[in-house]
């Protein structure tokens, strides 16, 4: 399994400020789900930043976004160490298939990879 980027995930009620204000340090906004917004530097478009209102799929927001490129192979490593699924694996409208898990320190992680 291979990690593609690793995003961070805030949460915000101020999207459209957030968004002018890192378009400042050169972001651009690359996928805006009305709840959830995404911006990605244009040189290296791995590097992103999320802005989250509210979750709409999943019982809690998650704290970071880690896609691989095989999400259901993670999925089943998570389980196999025990680890505490937060949200279950399940394919997303947008065009994503992931799953949530809770971290050591209590953190949400959204593993997640593109269909």
């Amino acid at each position: 399994m291979t990690v593609r980027r690793v995003m961070p995930v805030f949460r915000s009620e101020a999207a459209g400020e957030n968004s002018e204000f890192y378009g400042a340090l050169g972001f651009e906004e690359v996928m805006d789900l009305g709840w959830i917004m995404t911006l990605a530097s244009p040189g290296v478009p791995a590097a992103q930043i999320s802005f989250m209102s509210a979750d709409r799929t999943a019982p809690v927001n998650p704290d970071v976004s880690v896609e691989v490129d095989d999400v259901d192979a993670a999925y089943a490593a998570m389980r196999e160490r025990g680890a505490e699924i937060v949200h279950p694996l399940q394919d997303e409208e947008w065009g994503v298939r992931r799953f949530f898990v809770r971290d050591p320190d209590g953190r949400v992680v959204n593993v997640l990879s593109h269909r």
